[in-house]
């Protein structure tokens, strides 16, 4: 019998594979590494989604093999909420908690970070 790849045991139902050591990569990804892919090669960015409860996703594809992989970001902490509303309550910029130095965009009433699409604030 052959060997199984880890990176191909799970197809979620868009089409995209589940990716092991998510913190890892989620924390290459706050730092703006390259992303090491399954196959040994990296991975690329092809989408940011917010998600209806505040937390984001990440669709990247393989750059060796073109497969697709979705990386799940968790919603805001209490923590992270808690700094960007006093940065706004100051009248400052509010910056992404996780990112290196990335603004929050606002979309409609929330604010929220175009890199991992989490949602921090209510304005």
């Amino acid at each position: 019998m052959g060997k199984t790849k880890p990176h191909r045991t799970v197809e979620r139902d868009d089409g995209t594979f589940a990716l092991a050591r998510e913190k890892e990569l989620l924390r290459h990804y706050y730092e703006g590494n390259r992303l090491p892919s399954p196959t040994g090669e990296f991975l690329m960015v092809l989408r940011v989604q917010p998600e209806a409860d505040g937390s984001g996703s990440i669709i990247l594809e393989c750059s060796s093999s073109s497969l697709r992989y979705r990386l799940n970001v968790n919603k805001a902490t209490r923590t992270e909420r808690a700094k960007v509303r006093e940065v706004l309550e100051k009248g400052g910029e509010p910056r992404c908690p996780r990112h290196v130095n990335q603004l929050l965009i606002r979309v409609k009433n929330d604010l929220q970070c175009p890199l991992c699409g989490v949602r921090y604030a209510k304005v």
